[in-house]
């Protein structure tokens, strides 16, 4: 396996548009990916803890079917329950073994909902439906081969992308969802559903925000406004100088806002499915590099959808830990039945220091492409401990 570092093209002259967005907690796209993964983690505890080792499953296909909801004033009603589709593979038998599939992803769904969203009641207000099939016997072999060759093979024609530093934008979105989230501790009416829009260019930053308001908090109109202020007071204080807006489409009357009886626009307002979100940084980033690849659900140990999108990120970022770098680009690519940590392609751009040389770099930044993807083979461990972060 070759390893290629090459420089990134000097920056542009002038200030360039930059695009950031970040779906929170309780957006439906945020959702499905978050119970996507949960069920491919609840699979790999009970596929390693059963069998001695993580057998094959993706579980990366999830819809989110909003429901109907009429919220007022004081509370409100959820009139049609929203509809979870969980669908995928997984391995359902081993050697005449049955693993209740339907149950331990069903189950990890709901715990993930009922821990997560707290106005919302995760048995009454959402239907789950598992359309989970057996793995096809190509891929399971393909899969079992590892055993015997102690190589683990990718089991996908697959790529992956990440980047460092996160610019001050990017963290600046992060930061403002952050602290709505931490926000709804005390100001219950903040409900999980948040989402965020930066654009910045010439004339400044401005954020646009996205975010549902729990009705059964609040007594009239009086108190939405109070707390839509409170979620543009919050965001101004973490996103200094930003020009802030919320819940933009607001009318003046109870039935033309962003009210909700969950917290979830998924209640009524709209529909999520698997890998229309962030990335594996968290974020949604239009002007930067970046994978249309789904990471939330694929299996932790061969699925390079998943793997190389989050080795990837996480080498670009070992790689700015040099102090000849400034930012550093990887692209990872597979094939199918290759070696995970030998990619067809593994390409690190860096845009170097000023007085830097790429030569002089070059040695030690091949190094840390060598030493990230040998470091694939641990990320099973982190999932299984639900230390990765997918969205």
């Amino acid at each position: 396996m070759g390893v290629t570092v090459t420089a990134l093209a000097p920056l542009p002259a002038g200030s360039a548009l930059e695009i950031v967005e970040r779906k929170g907690l309780g957006h439906p796209d945020t959702i499905c990916d978050s119970v996507a993964e949960a069920a491919s983690r609840a699979l790999a505890r009970f596929y390693h803890g059963r069998f001695g080792l993580i057998l094959h499953h993706n579980v990366d296909k999830a819809l989110l079917v909003g429901g109907a909801a009429r919220p007022h004033f004081g509370g409100g009603e959820v009139v049609t329950p929203m509809e979870i589709i969980l669908a995928g593979r997984a391995t359902r038998e081993v050697r005449g073994v049955p693993v209740p599939v339907d149950e331990i992803v069903t189950k990890a769904a709901r715990d993930w909902l009922r821990t997560h969203l707290r106005s919302l009641d995760a048995e009454h207000h959402v239907r789950i439906r598992c359309l989970i099939r057996p793995s096809s016997r190509a891929l399971v072999e393909l899969f079992e081969r590892q055993r015997a060759t102690g190589t683990v093979l990718a089991n996908d024609t697959s790529c992956g992308v990440g980047y460092a530093p996160l610019s001050p934008l990017e963290r600046t979105v992060l930061a403002v969802e952050h602290a709505l989230q931490e926000a709804r501790i005390e100001h219950r009416a903040i409900g999980e559903d948040v989402k965020v829009m930066a654009v910045a260019d010439a004339g400044g930053v401005h954020l646009t925000i996205a975010c549902a308001i729990v009705a059964a908090h609040l007594s009239g109109m009086g108190a939405y406004r109070a707390t839509r202020d409170l979620v543009a007071q919050i965001a101004g204080a973490a996103a200094p100088g930003a020009r802030i807006a919320v819940n933009t489409a607001d009318g003046e009357t109870e039935d033309s806002i962003y009210l909700t009886v969950t917290g979830t626009s998924a209640e009524a307002g709209d529909d999520g499915e698997v890998g229309r979100g962030n990335r594996a940084n968290g974020l949604i980033t239009p002007c930067r590099p970046m994978s249309l690849e789904a990471v939330a659900g694929k299996n932790p140990v061969s699925h390079v959808g998943k793997l190389y999108n989050l080795a990837a990120q996480r080498i670009a970022a070992a790689a700015v830990e040099l102090p000849e770098i400034e930012e550093a680009q990887c692209f990872l690519v597979s094939d199918i039945g290759r070696p995970v940590v030998e990619p067809r392609v593994a390409e690190l751009r860096v845009r170097l220091a000023p007085g830097g040389r790429l030569a002089d770099v070059s040695p030690r930044l091949e190094g840390v492409v060598r030493d990230g993807l040998a470091r694939i083979a641990d990320l099973w461990r982190e999932s299984i401990a639900g230390a990765l972060a997918v969205c």
